[in-house]
């Protein structure tokens, strides 16, 4: 059998500064994403000497070494904050991706198309609708006035009696479980979509075959669909491990003095600490989230890091 040769281009050999003229317009292409994402992503990152440094509004900055680190590992409040991120968002990737996949599955499996893109259309309706008029909705729904549907119902059929509402959004023991509902019906949606597009690519002569050698709806689900999505769910997680303590806008219109102890994140923590106080301390702020930033490389790391344990390659 004859080798087949890689044919050569018109640069191979030629030196750097050719290349980079031959494919001058493809650089020009990129300039603007490029300039952007160093204006927006990597000069900011300039700031976070301010982490050792006494940093505020007024006055010069005098560097502190590791004080404010010592500050933020001595309050509880900074640990309430962090182990309440970390509880929400593994918690939140996890139901998500379960749900989407699942959700996934049974789109797939309908045979209807305009049904099937109905369906489709109306669940990813939700994430397209801002987090303020979300929350305005179901502060609405949740509401312990009588114009609180839940809360109506509750009462209709017997639950609750007249004066014992449940304000669920200003409850420690129901405040979790809202937000989880809340965001499961706005973002599962649109979760769905890598999977599809991951199953859309799963060859039907698979599933011919199964179907040939007996294999029920059950069993292709089994060793045909699930495998092929494997890969993507792992890859999936992983990517999604790099924002996992990103949580702020979602918790910021929910929450409220109320349910702190088991509503408040590190970015609504961040924000307290910075527009919250009389004289905000930048120095502390930047500290806690370069804290952040650092626990989610190091989640990113260990995920990969089991990935390639499990399956033989990561994505890093």
């Amino acid at each position: 059998m004859s080798k087949q040769k890689s044919t050569p281009t018109r640069t191979s050999g030629k030196s750097i500064g050719v290349r980079i003229y031959y494919y001058r317009w493809f650089y020009v292409m990129a300039l603007p994403v490029l300039v952007l994402v160093t204006l927006f992503n990597y000069l900011p990152m300039l700031g976070i000497r301010y982490a050792f440094y006494d940093y505020k509004p007024i006055g010069t900055p005098a560097f502190v070494g590791f004080k404010h680190f010592q500050t933020l590992f001595s309050r509880d409040a900074f640990w309430t904050a962090f182990f309440n991120t970390l509880q929400i968002s593994v918690f939140k990737l996890l139901l998500t991706t379960l749900l989407a996949v699942v959700v996934s599955l049974m789109l797939n499996e309908m045979r209807n198309i305009l049904a099937k893109k109905t369906f489709q259309t109306i669940i990813y309706l939700p994430h397209f609708l801002s987090w303020v008029v979300a929350a305005s909705v179901f502060s609405l729904i949740l509401s312990p006035s009588d114009s609180g549907l839940v809360n109506a119902f509750l009462k209709q059929i017997g639950v609750l009696e007249a004066g014992q509402e449940i304000y669920f959004l200003a409850s420690k023991q129901w405040w979790r479980l809202m937000y989880y509902i809340i965001d499961v019906w706005k973002d599962t949606g649109w979760g769905t979509i890598l999977y599809l597009a991951t199953l859309a690519g799963i060859s039907p002569d698979l599933y011919e075959a199964a179907e040939m050698d007996g294999a029920n709806r059950w069993q292709q689900l089994r060793f045909i669909t699930l495998p092929a999505l494997y890969n993507t769910i792992i890859t999936v997680l992983i990517l999604n491990l790099a924002k996992v303590l990103n949580l702020f806008e979602p918790v910021f219109v929910l929450y409220n003095e109320a349910v702190y102890d088991v509503a408040d994140v590190l970015q609504t923590y961040i924000y307290r600490q910075t527009f919250g106080v009389g004289v905000p301390n930048y120095g502390y702020t930047t500290a806690v989230g370069l804290f952040k930033s650092l626990v989610a490389c190091m989640l990113v790391l260990a995920c990969n890091w089991a990935s390639k344990k499990v399956r033989g390659r990561g994505i890093v």
